[in-house]
């Protein structure tokens, strides 16, 4: 599908997406030849370079496409920029179904949980927050979702819930007391609320208003492929709002079969994860995989304005590098997990994988 580019070129811009999708897949391949058991100690490797790394991002974040917000970091010397929240989000599901397979066989109180698996839990969170509140809901929801399934207690996660809502709740009148001591989006976040929630149209409905009405144009079979007139007026027509210009173009039919795709490999994560013979391996799979479709049902609801702007793309389709390494890169998480290995002893794993050992001493 072609869109318009910089400059107008749309084969340029087919052809950067293309450059992505292939770099994507090469993420994918090399991680899937990875035996996913090695993951746990990666896991513990990688929280506290995302840590710097969302930290940095808050500090140095730059936008990009006019986009207001500090949600990537230029990497020096190659003029690309990164998406650091995409790759915390990965790491952290990663992390707390490491916790959770691994207290699986014992209870374990709230206060022993605190600080392995919450403190670096809402780290993450609030220091993604700031910028990027969807990401940062999302996120804290697939967490509560993971140790949910892992069979962390109700009692506790309530507490965890009620303690989200306190912190976010102090963000609030925090940046509002104080808007220029740190980069924020209340104002927007709210806006966005109140758009959605007011039955009568204003500017701030601007998107969704040219949203549906690229979706009405399409109809059943829709325009045909490039000849979407919506995507010239539609900001973001190439990611947040993609889905309403695929509508526009490929109607109602190429529409459901992008809904069929993402349904599709929600049931592929899910059969996945069923047949994975350790406890580990099956909450890896659910904790980076049900991510992806959530994030893509998120994008369509906002396309026909069943849930307010969030500015969460569509995963692989929508453009964006970041966006798409990342999923690939999970995707690879779950590909490595439903490979049929050779199943190693656990003695010659903790002699040989310097990463086990440090998994299993912290």
């Amino acid at each position: 599908m072609a869109y318009k580019g910089e400059g107008g070129n749309t084969f340029s811009f087919f052809i950067k997406h293309f450059v992505h999708l292939v770099l994507g897949f090469a993420i994918m391949y090399g991680v899937h030849k990875i035996p996913y058991r090695y993951f746990k100690g990666l896991s513990l490797v990688m929280i506290p370079i995302v840590l710097v790394l969302l930290g940095l991002t808050m500090l140095q974040g730059t936008t990009i496409a006019g986009a207001n917000a500090s949600r990537w970091i230029q990497i020096p010397f190659v003029g690309m920029s990164f998406q650091t929240s995409t790759l915390a989000a990965v790491v952290l599901m990663v992390y707390v179904a490491r916790y959770m397979s691994k207290v699986s066989d014992k209870e374990v109180s709230f206060k022993e949980s605190i600080l392995p698996l919450w403190v670096p839990v809402f780290l993450v969170l609030i220091l993604i927050l700031p910028a990027n509140f969807s990401t940062a809901a999302i996120i804290f929801l697939m967490v509560v979702m993971l140790v949910f399934l892992g069979g962390y207690p109700i009692r506790y996660l309530a507490v965890i819930i009620g303690s989200g809502l306190l912190v976010l709740t102090l963000f609030i009148l925090i940046a509002k007391a104080f808007p220029d001591a740190m980069p924020n989006r209340v104002d927007t976040w709210m806006g966005r609320i109140e758009s959605f929630s007011n039955p009568e149209d204003t500017e701030a409905d601007y998107q969704i208003e040219k949203a549906k009405i690229a979706i009405a144009t399409g109809g059943i079979q829709g325009v045909g492929p490039g000849k979407s007139m919506q995507k010239n007026f539609l900001p973001q027509s190439s990611s947040d709002f993609i889905f309403a210009i695929i509508i526009e173009e490929y109607g109602l039919i190429g529409g459901g079969v992008i809904m069929t795709l993402y349904l599709w490999l929600l049931f592929r994560i899910v059969i996945v994860s069923q047949k994975s013979d350790t406890i580990f391996g099956k909450l890896l799979v659910l904790g980076v995989g049900l991510p992806i479709v959530f994030q893509a049902l998120i994008n369509m609801a906002v396309a026909v304005e069943l849930f307010p702007v969030t500015g969460q793309t569509l995963p692989l389709i929508s453009s964006g590098g970041t966006s798409i390494w990342m999923t690939c890169l999970a995707v690879g998480i779950i590909l490595s997990v439903s490979a049929k290995r050779e199943e190693i002893k656990e003695q010659e794993i903790r002699e040989e994988n310097p990463l086990e050992i440090l998994s299993e001493a912290l």
